[in-house]
Parts: structure tokens; sequence; C-alpha cells
């Protein structure tokens, strides 16, 4: 089954400002991704990571409504030291710290797809080469249609 890693952006796109046309969108993909994991049809994996950013949020509503979405996931990665040393090569490259813990939670759990709605972090994660594919939600949607 395909293991797909959502960043905490995901997770947070539904509760921004859906006037904007593209965040409305990826809103509308991420519901449309989450409700193909309900289904069964991905494996969902969740990670330390998500959980620290989440406790930072300073919106109990939100943070209760992410925390919920864990209890779709199939697996959580728990810091180790794969985790550390990769998260600190993906920093040497420009990726910022906390994405770097991401994408190594990642590649840790064994993820085919890493989704997040940050531009930046797709373009300098993709030039990484390390066998995940880090797009948004919605061309992954777009890639799932086509296949």
């Amino acid at each position: 089954m395909t293991k797909i890693y959502l960043d905490t952006n995901i997770y947070n796109r539904p509760f921004d400002d859906q006037a904007q046309v593209r965040i409305k969108l990826e809103t509308i993909a991420i519901f449309s991704v989450l409700q193909r994991i309900k289904n069964g049809e991905y494996s969902l994996l969740w990670s330390f990571i998500i959980d620290y950013e989440n406790s930072l949020n300073p919106y109990d509503d939100v943070r209760q409504e992410i925390a919920m979405a864990s209890s779709l996931a199939n697996e959580t990665v728990v810091p180790d030291e794969f985790i550390a040393v990769k998260a600190k090569e993906f920093e040497a490259i420009g990726i910022k710290p906390r994405d770097a813990v991401h994408l190594a939670c990642a590649l840790k759990g064994g993820a085919e797809y890493f989704l997040t709605c940050d531009d930046k972090l797709i373009k300098k994660a993709s030039a990484l080469k390390i066998g995940i594919k880090i797009i948004s939600p919605l061309r992954f949607i777009e890639d799932w249609e086509v296949n």
C-alpha cells in the first residue's frame, strides 16, 4: 500500500483563510487524500515532529482536530539517531530545521510521497533525490487521477 507523509502545514491548511483560491483548492485536495486514507487506499505515516509542532498551535480547537488525525496513521516515527543525522544533512543544503526533521521522518518511515503546501520546501527537497516524491496536495491529486 502506498505510504504517505503529510507535513504539519497540510493539517493546518483547512483552518487557513479559505477566501484564497489556492488555499481552498489545497483544502479540497487534502480532504480527498484524508478520505482515501480512511478508505484504506493509502497508508498514513505520522511522526513525533507533527505532534511537537501541533503542541505549539495557539488554537485549542485546531490543535485537537489535528491531534485526532493521528488516529488515521498506520505508523508513527519516533526520534532516533538516523533522523538526527539525516535532518542535519538536509539542513546543510538549506532546508529549515523542522522541515528537515519532517523529511528525515518520512525517509525513516518509508514514505513514497511527502505532501506539503510549502513551495520552497518542494523545490529544495526535490533536489535531494531521496526516493520520496515531494509534492503539493494538488499535484498529488492530479498524479493519482492520471494513474
